[in-house]
């Protein structure tokens, strides 16, 4: 009976409503999809037999990363586009490509993880568990560090993993989200400035600048709308959170670092070891303020909140956009 129901409620009321409230209901309650095939892990794949191409075919890697951006978000487009309109079963590769592109649930589950691991005094396993969320170099860090880097990682990918990718999902549905989430991992595994990626990976790095410019802005008004209503800090982040963000490095990640560093209380940034390299980040927020238990958890909760009203602001705002056009 469950599933005659679900196509007439699907026919009946238009996509650009239902599909991303149950995807956001999904990622809520199932987190990562780790035991179904994550289309980010073929375009992981596909993404490293192009660079390696690249450099046997000895084509220019700034040209090749500008192609690729172009190249595998349209095809990304293009097949979401193609595996969405089949009868039937195309209303639930929908669900599941819209479901699978959100990260808010993984994103609370395993920062809830590390805190818990890092609190129950097991400092090594606690690293492991950080290592599993971020880039930078984890082995050496204590408690401080951990807690520290668990915030910078979590109000980043708040923006990151789930406002930018629900924002193109209600405006274009699940092909636009997923052209989105195809630059993105492509910024990820590509936009470093090593020698190795410095060419490659320059495309890459301006088109997820330029796409989340948007969202990153939009994440932090919502922080502070989400902060009022938990009663934090919303005076000093008013006052700070603007010039804080623009000392970043990324024109996008300080909005929703700053608004949370902020907000909560705890500084972020300073020395940070990436590739054995020590890179001193900006510091945002109160200075010299470290983060503790209670902070880490205030914070976990500020970015479900925030979540919560992004999805109820963008599915009904940008859905009727996206159907007026």
């Amino acid at each position: 009976m469950l599933f005659p129901v679900f196509f007439i409620i699907m026919t009946t009321f238009p996509s650009a409503f239902i599909i991303p409230t149950l995807a956001v209901m999904l990622d809520s309650i199932l987190g990562d999809p780790k035991k179904l095939p994550h289309p980010v892990r073929f375009i992981g794949k596909w993404l490293d037999l192009y660079e390696n191409a690249a450099r046997k075919v000895k084509i220019n890697l700034g040209i090749a990363g500008w192609i690729a951006v172009l190249l595998f978000a349209s095809v990304s487009w293009g097949i979401v586009a193609l595996v969405t309109v089949i009868p039937y079963l195309g209303v639930l590769i929908s669900l599941y490509l819209s479901y699978a592109g959100l990260a808010l649930g993984c994103l609370i589950k395993e920062s809830s993880k590390v805190l818990h691991v890092l609190e129950s005094g097991d400092i090594v396993g606690a690293r492991k568990a950080i290592a599993m969320l971020v880039s930078r170099d984890t082995s050496e860090l204590d408690a401080n560090g951990i807690r520290r880097t668990l915030a910078e990682t979590v109000s980043e990918n708040l923006n990151d993993g789930f406002v930018a990718p629900l924002f193109y999902l209600c405006l274009f549905g699940p092909g636009g989200l997923w052209a989105y989430k195809t630059v993105s991992t492509m910024d990820s595994m590509w936009g470093y400035r090593t020698e190795r990626f410095n060419d490659l990976g320059r495309g890459a790095a301006k088109t997820d600048d330029l796409l989340a410019w948007l969202p990153a802005r939009i994440t932090a008004y919502l922080m502070i709308i989400a902060g009022k209503l938990r009663g934090l800090n919303i005076k000093e982040t008013k006052k700070h959170f603007k010039k804080d963000a623009r000392k970043m490095e990324s024109p996008n990640a300080g909005w929703p670092m700053a608004t949370a560093a902020w907000l909560i209380g705890g500084q972020m940034g300073g020395p940070t070891v990436y590739f054995g390299t020590v890179k001193d980040k900006p510091v945002l927020g109160p200075i010299d303020k470290p983060w503790d238990k209670t902070m880490i958890r205030a914070l976990i909760g500020l970015c479900d909140k925030t979540g919560t009203i992004a999805a109820w602001v963008f599915i009904p705002v940008l859905g009727m956009l996206s159907l007026a056009f």
